[in-house]
């Protein structure tokens, strides 16, 4: 039976074969931002399977989330860039470095001790990096923060970046003081419009029940809703919650519920066109009934 060694040089070879002279044509159309998508999307499968805890799923879309790694190292090989042992050398030599607490002699006995000398590492790591030019500008903590990630993800880490630095609330209180003075703010905003312009969207199709509201006005629910999203994502911090897998898990929830109501209209002869949001509402609330039983 091949080691994990073996298979994985198995694993090489067959990219490097598909990318090759009269291999996979479209293998070898693909380029780094052709790939980039699917990385994205194998990345939130793998997501969904370990939310699934679908272990026989789970493998399959691990195997292929590594792929985009063997793709874009063997891209980057034919270019002369790197191979896949440089990123397994920088791979391993950046797990050593920072984690000398474990192959050194630096003390770290909690979570939070391990993460304050991730932060010291990583900063000493691009002061080397830039030769230590006394000219160079500071730059910013947040400098290591992709604005490429989901909004979600990128407050999160944003938040956390600041924390570490002493930028905090120090009671959670606070963070609900600061919730309800975003929603006052909200509220004080919404008052400049005549309740009678605020209505739902027109059912039936999507973006059609765009609100009547002046682009400046509109502006400023944006950065209020925004500053919203920004207290809560903060509250999941500070309570250890990943906001991105808590919305994903309330998306999923949210679908169950629906489609249980759907499914029970559909036994009444009709579909959520053609019900009201009364009969809708009572079966809403006995979906949840139903996942207590």
């Amino acid at each position: 039976m091949a080691n994990t060694g073996e298979k994985f040089e198995r694993a090489v070879s067959i990219m490097a074969r598909l990318r090759a002279p009269g291999g996979c044509p479209w293998d070898r159309e693909q380029t780094f931002d052709t790939i980039k998508p699917f990385t994205l999307e194998e990345t939130y499968e793998v997501l969904e399977a370990i939310e699934n805890r679908d272990w026989e799923e789970l493998k399959g879309e691990l195997g292929d989330l590594l792929l985009q790694i063997l793709f874009y190292s063997e891209m980057a090989q034919e270019e002369s860039r790197f191979s896949i042992d440089d990123v397994l050398d920088r791979l391993s030599s950046k797990r050593i470095s920072r984690h000398p607490h474990v192959f050194g002699d630096v003390k770290a006995d909690t979570a939070s001790e391990v993460v304050k000398n991730w932060e010291a590492i990583k900063a000493e790591e691009k002061k080397q990096r830039a030769n230590g030019a006394a000219a160079e500008a500071p730059k910013s903590i947040l400098g290591g923060v992709s604005r490429n990630m989901p909004a979600l993800m990128e407050a999160f880490k944003i938040s956390s970046k600041v924390a570490q630095v002493g930028f905090e609330w120090p009671e959670i209180e606070g963070l609900f003081e600061k919730l309800a003075e975003e929603t006052h703010e909200l509220r004080e905003n919404l008052a400049e419009i005549p309740a009678s312009s605020l209505r739902p969207p027109n059912r039936g199709i999507a973006s059609s029940g765009k609100q009547p509201i002046a682009d400046d006005l509109r502006e400023k629910f944006e950065d209020e809703v925004g500053d919203l999203f920004f207290v809560v994502v903060n509250i999941a911090r500070y309570l250890s919650i990943d906001p991105e897998s808590a919305l994903r898990k309330t998306n999923a929830k949210f679908r169950r519920r629906f489609e249980w109501l759907e499914e029970r209209l559909r036994e009444r002869g009709k579909n959520p066109e053609q019900s009201n949001l009364e009969e809708m509402e009572s079966l809403w609330q006995a979906s949840k009934v139903e996942e207590r039983r």
